[in-house]
C-alpha cells in the first residue's frame, strides 16, 4: 500500500519558551542570592523576605504556563508583570535609601526581564514595547531621578524585548510559509501518485471502451462516446485543472497549521481556467496557458458564460457530433478566448435574420456580455468551413455586479 505524505507540525519558537522557563528560575535564584548577601543592609528585610517567598512560589508554580504559547494566557502575563512591577515599587520600602542611590538592584532584579520577554514571545514586538515601557516607568519612579545606570538598564530592556518580539514575528511568518510549502509539496506528490494510478488503470480502460465502441457501432458507439467524455473529464481533474492548490496558514496555539480555504470569491481575481475546465469533453478540446489567467470575478464568470453560449450554438446548429476547440490566450492587457468548430458554418445574413426574428442568442448571450465588460466579440464563419468566435476582455475591466446579477 502506498504511503501518504504527511506534514509534521513544527514550532521554531518552542526553544524560546524552554529557554524562558530556565531563565525565570535562574534569575529568581539570582535575585534571592543578591538579597542574601546584602541582608544586613536592608532597612526592612522582612518586606523583602515576604516578596521573595511569593516570587519563589510563583516562579516554580507557573513553569507550565511558560511552556508554550497556548498556556501563556493574557491573564497570566498581566499577573506576572504585576508581580514584577510590585517588586520594583517595594524596593524603596525594603531597602535602604543609600543603597538605592548607589544604584542597588531592585527586589526582582533581572527577573523582571523574563516577564517582559514572555510578552515579546507571546505577542510580538508591540506587546514587548508595552510591557517594557511599564517596567521603565516603574524603575524611574522607584529611583526617583533618571540616573545614568537606570536609564541604561531601561533602554537595554526596551530594545532587547522589542528586538526579540520582532524576531519571533518573523520566525512565525517563516514557519507559516514553510508549512504551506510542505503542504503544497505533499499535495502535489499525492496528486501525482493518484494520476499515475489512474492513468495506469481507469484512463486506459475508458480509452479502450471509446475505441471499441466506435468500431462496434450502434449502442456501443454511444457508450464509447460517454466513456470518452468521462476520460477527458477525469484526465483534467487529475492533472489539476479543476481544483487548484489553494491553501492558507494560520496559527493555532501560535503554531503553524495549514488549512484549506474557499475558492476565491468576489474579493479577489479568479483563474479563468477553473471556470472553463468543465467545458472540456470528448468533442471539445481546451488549450490554455500553463500559468493562471486571473480576471476580476464578475468578468471571469461572464466570459465563461459567453463561452458556454458559444458551445451551445455549436451543439444546436452544428450537431451533436461536431467538434469544437477552445483556445485561451493571456495577453499583457487582455484575455482572448477563441471558440472554433468544424460545423457547416453560418450562411451570410443569417445572424441578422435571426435577430429580426427575435432569436438573440449571439446578440445578447455573447456580444451583450462582452459589451458590458468593455470587450468585444467577433464572429467569423465561412459556409462549409465552420465558425470561429473570438471573445476579448480587457484585464482592467470595470463591470458592476448588478449587471452580472441581471443576467
Amino acid at each position: 500500500m502506498a504511503k501518504r505524505e504527511r506534514v509534521m507540525r513544527m514550532s521554531v519558537e518552542q526553544p524560546l519558551w524552554r529557554a524562558l522557563s530556565g531563565y525565570r528560575v535562574l534569575t529568581m535564584l539570582y535575585a534571592v542570592g543578591l538579597f542574601a548577601t546584602a541582608y544586613d543592609r536592608f532597612a526592612r528585610p522582612w518586606v523583602a523576605v515576604t516578596y521573595y517567598c511569593v516570587l519563589f512560589v510563583w516562579t516554580l508554580a507557573t513553569l507550565p504556563r511558560v511552556a508554550n504559547a497556548a498556556s501563556c494566557t493574557k491573564r497570566f502575563l498581566a499577573v506576572d508583570l504585576t508581580i514584577a512591577l510590585t517588586g520594583i515599587m517595594l524596593t524603596p520600602v525594603a531597602d535602604a535609601h543609600e543603597r538605592i542611590q548607589e544604584g542597588g538592584p531592585t527586589l526582582p532584579s533581572i527577573w523582571t526581564a523574563g516577564s517582559v520577554l514572555a510578552f515579546a514571545i507571546k505577542g510580538g514586538w508591540r506587546w514587548a514595547a508595552l510591557a517594557s515601557t511599564l517596567v521603565a516607568v516603574a524603575n524611574l519612579v522607584e529611583r526617583g531621578t533618571p540616573a545614568r545606570d537606570t536609564v541604561h538598564n531601561v533602554v537595554l530592556v526596551w530594545v532587547a524585548s522589542i528586538a526579540i518580539g520582532y524576531v519571533v514575528e518573523v520566525a512565525r511568518a517563516s514557519e507559516r510559509t514553510l508549512a504551506r510549502a510542505l503542504e503544497i509539496e505533499a499535495a502535489t506528490r499525492e496528486r501525482e501518485r493518484l494520476a499515475r494510478d489512474i492513468h495506469d488503470s481507469v484512463l486506459q480502460v475508458l480509452a479502450m471502451v471509446q475505441r471499441r465502441g466506435a468500431v462496434i457501432g450502434g449502442e456501443a458507439a454511444e457508450l464509447g462516446r460517454l466513456a470518452g467524455e468521462q476520460e477527458v473529464a477525469l484526465r483534467t481533474l487529475v492533472s489539476g485543472g479543476l481544483v487548484p492548490v489553494s491553501r492558507a496558514s494560520e496559527d493555532a496555539a501560535e503554531g503553524a497549521v495549514v488549512r484549506t480555504v474557499e475558492e476565491p470569491g468576489d474579493d479577489g481575481p479568479v483563474d479563468l481556467r477553473i471556470l472553463l475546465a468543465p467545458y472540456a469533453a470528448a468533442r471539445v478540446s481546451l488549450a490554455e496557458p500553463g500559468a493562471p489567467v486571473p480576471l476580476p470575478p464578475v468578468a471571469a464568470r461572464e466570459l465563461a458564460a459567453a463561452v458556454g453560449a458559444a458551445l451551445d450554438n455549436v451543439r444546436r446548429h452544428a450537431g451533436e457530433h461536431a467538434r469544437a476547440w477552445i483556445l485561451v490566450e493571456d495577453e499583457p492587457d487582455s484575455v482572448i478566448v477563441t471558440v472554433r468548430d468544424d460545423g457547416p458554418g453560418i450562411p451570410e445574413g443569417r445572424l441578422a435574420q435571426a435577430e429580426g426574428e427575435g432569436r438573440l442568442g449571439v446578440a445578447l448571450s455573447i456580444r451583450g456580455r462582452l459589451r458590458d465588460l468593455g470587450g468585444s466579440a467577433d464572429l467569423i464563419s465561412v459556409p462549409g468551413q465552420g465558425t470561429e468566435v473570438e471573445l476579448k476582455v480587457p484585464k482592467d475591466t470595470k463591470v458592476s455586479r448588478g449587471k452580472a446579477e441581471q443576467r
